[in-house]
């Protein structure tokens, strides 16, 4: 898991997708996005992403309201009865202070994990897993989170990456060989991307596969870096470019494909574990190559297939990221919590002091933000949704940066008792700082949502300009979108919310109605300014995703609140209360982005950003001198 393998190589996909005329077709060098392999197979079936959607300006609720029951009664109680063993495996059988000091995971430690299942959760029943759905994994997910990153790495690297690739894509004949040995047999899997030039544009690997003359292996030469479990792992899932013939043109092209590799097989090795900052026993090494012989059955999914298969399984498993992340958020919380609730200072507790009751409050909604995101996806995949990719790249951005801003008002609560290592809270820090670069460095994955929406708006309004060249046989098409148009100029017929959320939530959901609003004129705006060139703007495209998960953030917390509201729960007031704050905080960060997008000030801002930039990058450090010092 520990792999900087991300979804640049996602950005050519949608150059020669983007707008003709105003909006031609982008074609850039450098980011491309993985829009190919994320769409769904029937390009003939509406998109049903809120996300996807809002930057064209349409509302699609499917997905978002009402909040998703993802669990039925059955399931609620199987999953269930996995939480007692898993707390009890955290407090009574895992050390994390050990873990991280040993870098190590002792041996009844990894016993006791095999023994309770915990190895095998998406793996299905009949070879041997617990068959859980994305739901119920996420649940024991928040549990492991909360207690040490570190051994939530070390195993969810097997259960999720490690695996999911021969669940999603494995023949019959591959799920029966593999499956139950990686789900109690007690041999770990792993997944091998990231090669030491090739860290975020996944899709040019150098590790050649070539077919043996005798056409029963394939041999592969390369090496992978980091990958997350190498050490101990003995089936790896990797990928390698290897010659695939066009069938129409009989061209011979490099295309990448996927393996499943055992370390038994002639010529696999690994190289000495990595020194690390944090989640230190996760055992991350290389994984080396050398005419390495592979079986041709052990060719995962079709030839040619190996970035459509690497992406998706790093999508299925994303969300994951933020499950563990909510637990360490909670548990952060708490230690805050009691902290200022006992310590006393100028005779007064800590928690009577306003600065820190923001802090405690933040603390709060963000955890429930990124709990109400993490749930909300997984639900939708466990009902069948195909168009989550852009929620949950959403999700692991969100997740990560909030997880480190809790983490680091906690250790700032508690002052030098947050300092000190006995307070988990350093451990916590340097565990989740790797969170924001693997499964897809957060800045990646804003280009990927800012382009990927943008390309959806921009197919749109192609749809638009080819109904104006007949306009007699499109008057419908052509008055519909003229009519949103003018309205929303003046301030009329936009995005309402309102039906979809409790009464006590109404206003907080004008505040997000109003930003969608905003934000699709701006799509639109980007687009007919700057057609193909939006792709470079990516000083205003960070912009574009930072406000794209602002508004998917507040529609997330509208949804579950009047759930918890329309339900009656019990936490249903603190919840109301929580999504009215996040919503005055999300919208006014919009209005606040969307300012710097279309402000001519901020332009020659970032101008003068990419000067010092150059120069720094010039001077290979600093481009000013030290005020003691004359040129």
């Amino acid at each position: 898991m520990l792999r900087v393998c991300t979804n640049v190589a996602v950005i050519s996909n949608i150059r020669s997708t983007l707008l003709r005329g105003a909006v031609r077709n982008v074609s850039t060098s450098g980011i491309q996005l993985q829009a190919a392999a994320t769409q769904p197979t029937d390009a003939h079936k509406p998109n049903r992403s809120f996300v996807m959607n809002m930057f064209s300006g349409k509302l699609q609720t499917t997905e978002l309201f009402p909040y998703p029951e993802a669990l039925n009664e059955e399931q609620r109680e199987y999953v269930q009865a996995f939480i007692d063993p898993t707390v009890k495996f955290y407090e009574e059988v895992n050390d994390a202070a050990r873990n991280d000091a040993t870098a190590s995971v002792e041996k009844a430690v990894v016993d006791a994990l095999w023994e309770q299942g915990f190895l095998g959760p998406f793996i299905p029943t009949e070879y041997g897993g617990l068959g859980l759905s994305n739901s119920q994994s996420v649940r024991l997910s928040e549990i492991s989170g909360s207690y040490d990153l570190g051994m939530s790495i070390y195993a969810g690297a097997h259960q999720t990456i490690g695996t999911k690739g021969i669940i999603m894509y494995g023949s019959k004949e591959q799920k029966e060989k593999y499956l139950p040995q990686l789900s109690t047999g007690r041999v770990f899997g792993a997944f091998a991307l990231t090669e030491p030039g090739t860290g975020s544009d996944a899709a040019s690997v150098k590790t050649k596969a070539v077919l043996s003359p005798c056409g029963k292996y394939y041999i592969l030469n390369g090496t992978k870096l980091w990958c997350s479990g190498g050490g101990i792992a003995n089936i790896f899932t990797t990928f390698a470019q290897t010659e695939v013939i066009d069938p129409k043109t009989g061209e011979k092209k490099n295309k990448m494909s996927a393996f499943i590799v055992e370390r038994s097989f002639e010529g696999v090795s690994t190289g000495p574990p990595e020194e690390k900052m944090g989640i230190k026993c996760s055992v991350t090494t290389e994984v080396i190559f050398e005419d390495a012989k592979v079986p041709v059955e052990n060719l995962l999914g079709e030839i040619g297939a190996g970035f459509k298969i690497a992406v998706n399984i790093l999508n299925s498993g994303r969300f994951g990221l933020g499950a563990m992340l909510s637990g360490t958020m909670k548990t952060c919380v708490e230690k805050a919590a009691d902290h200022v609730t006992n310590r006393v200072q100028f005779k007064r507790k800590l928690i009577e002091f306003e600065n820190v009751q923001e802090k405690l409050a933040m603390m709060a909604t963000y955890h429930y933000v990124a709990q109400s995101i993490t749930y909300l996806v997984a639900g939708n995949m466990d009902k069948g949704s195909v168009d989550f990719h852009l929620e949950a790249a959403v999700s692991k951005v969100f997740c990560t940066e909030a997880a480190w801003y809790v983490c680091d008002e906690a250790i700032q609560l508690l002052g030098g008792n947050g300092f000190m290592k006995s307070s988990g809270l350093e451990r916590f820090l340097r565990d989740m700082r790797i969170f924001r670069i693997f499964e897809g460095a957060n800045d990646v994955l804003r280009m990927f949502i800012a382009l990927t929406g943008i390309q959806k708006a921009g197919n749109d309004l192609r749809g638009l300009q080819k109904a104006l060249k007949n306009p007699l046989s499109n008057v419908g098409i052509i008055m519909a979108e003229g009519s949103k148009r003018a309205g929303r100029s003046v301030g009329l017929g936009g995005t309402d919310l309102r039906p979809f959320v409790a009464s006590e939530l109404q206003n907080a959901a004008k505040q997000c109605a109003e930003s969608m609003d905003a934000f699709s004129r701006t799509i639109e705006s980007l687009l007919m300014k700057h057609g193909k060139g939006i792709v470079e703007r990516q000083f205003q495209l960070a912009r574009v995703a930072d406000s794209a998960i602002d508004i998917y953030t507040m529609a997330a917390v509208l949804s579950r609140a009047s759930r918890s509201s329309q339900k009656a729960l019990p936490s249903a007031d603190q919840e109301v209360r929580m999504a009215q704050i996040w919503c005055q905080e999300a919208s006014s960060r919009v209005q606040r982005n969307i300012n710097r997008i279309h402000s001519s000030t901020y332009t020659e801002h970032y101008q003068r950003l990419a000067q010092v930039a150059r120069n720094v990058s010039e001077r290979r450090g600093l481009p000013h001198t030290n005020p003691l010092e004359i040129d």
